[in-house]
C-alpha cells in the first residue's frame, strides 16, 4: 500500500502484511498527531489487546513537526521532531500489540485543507481496506484547530464509503476539550479501567512530550479518573477510569446531517438542561 507522502512509516507489530493487518482490525482510531491514540482511544487498545479475535489500527495524520519542546528536546528542529515522535508511536504500537499503526506524514496545514486530495486519498485507500466496526475520531467540539481538521477528512473520507460498509459505531472522543459538560443522555462511556499498567506505559512511550514540557502521563490519568468519579453523584464508583466521548453515528448514517447543527444540538441540551435546574430549585 502506497501512501502519498514520501515517508509515509507503516509499522505492524507482529511482522504481518500490511494488507493482513488491516483486514483483521476491528477497532479502528483515526487521530491527529503521535499519542493522540493513546489518549483518546485507550478503550479500543485495551478491548484488542492480546485477542486474537480483535485488532486494534491507529492512523496519524500528521507529521509531528509543531509539537512544542523543552529540556533534552528543547533544540531539536522540527526535522529532528519528526523522527523522534515517529519511533515513540511506533514504540506505542509494540507495547499495545496493535494489529497496525500507519503514520500518514502530512505536515497540519496540509490536513486543515478542505481541498486536500492526499489526505482523502490516503485516508480512503487505509477504509477500504479495513473493515472495522468501531472507529474512533476526535470530536468536533474539540478546541485544537488540528484535531478538527482531522476529524472532518476523516468523516469525509467515511461518508465516501459505500453505506454498506460503513462501521457500525463511530465514536468522537476528548483530548483537547474534555466532554464531561455533555448530558449524561448525550454521554458514551469509554470504560479505561482494564490494564492500567499498560495505559501509562503507553502514554510513556512519549517523552518527547512529557521531558519537552507537557505532562500528558498525569493529566491523562487524573482526567479518566476524575470523569469516573464525577460520572454520578448518588452512587459508588463503578469504573476507576472513564474517557468520555460523544456518539457520531449519526453522521455515518446520514450524509445529509449537518455537522455544526448536530454538535450544536448537544449544547442546546446543556443549556436546557442547566436551565431547567435552575427553574426546578428557583
Amino acid at each position: 500500500m502506497k501512501f502519498s507522502s514520501s515517508v509515509a512509516d507503516v509499522f505492524v507489530p507482529d511482522g504481518s502484511s500490511i494488507a493482513r493487518a488491516l483486514s483483521r482490525t476491528t477497532h479502528l482510531c483515526l487521530a491527529a498527531h503521535q499519542d493522540d491514540i493513546e489518549i483518546m482511544a485507550y478503550h479500543g487498545i485495551a478491548e484488542c489487546h492480546d485477542r486474537k479475535d480483535r485488532w486494534f489500527t491507529g492512523v496519524v495524520l500528521t507529521d509531528g513537526s509543531g509539537s512544542p519542546r523543552a529540556g533534552k528536546f528543547a533544540n531539536h528542529s522540527d526535522e529532528q521532531m519528526k523522527v523522534v515522535r515517529r519511533a515513540e508511536q511506533r514504540k506505542a504500537a509494540k507495547l499495545g500489540k496493535y494489529s497496525a499503526v500507519i503514520q500518514l506524514a502530512h505536515p497540519s496545514m496540509v490536513v486543515k485543507s478542505a481541498k486536500s486530495v492526499a489526505v482523502r486519498s490516503d485516508l480512503t485507500a487505509i477504509l477500504t481496506a479495513c473493515p472495522a466496526k468501531i472507529v474512533y475520531l476526535h470530536n468536533p467540539a474539540d478546541k485544537h484547530d488540528t484535531h478538527v481538521a482531522c476529524f472532518l477528512r476523516c468523516l469525509e473520507a467515511l461518508r465516501a464509503l459505500p453505506k454498506a460498509k460503513r462501521p457500525k459505531q463511530v465514536y468522537g472522543c476528548e483530548v483537547w476539550r474534555n466532554l464531561d459538560w455533555l448530558v449524561d443522555t448525550d454521554k458514551v462511556l469509554l470504560d479505561d479501567s482494564a490494564r492500567p499498567t499498560l495505559a501509562a506505559k503507553l502514554i510513556g512511550a512519549f517523552q518527547s512530550q512529557i521531558a519537552g514540557g507537557k505532562r500528558y502521563d498525569r493529566a491523562i490519568a487524573g482526567r479518566r479518573l476524575a470523569n469516573a468519579t464525577f460520572h454520578t453523584a448518588h452512587a459508588t464508583d463503578q469504573t476507576t477510569a472513564v474517557t468520555w466521548a460523544m456518539d457520531l453515528t449519526p453522521l455515518i448514517h446520514d450524509d445529509s446531517l449537518s455537522i455544526e447543527k448536530f454538535t450544536l444540538a448537544h449544547l442546546d441540551r446543556l443549556r436546557a438542561d442547566v436551565a431547567a435546574r435552575l427553574k426546578k430549585f428557583g
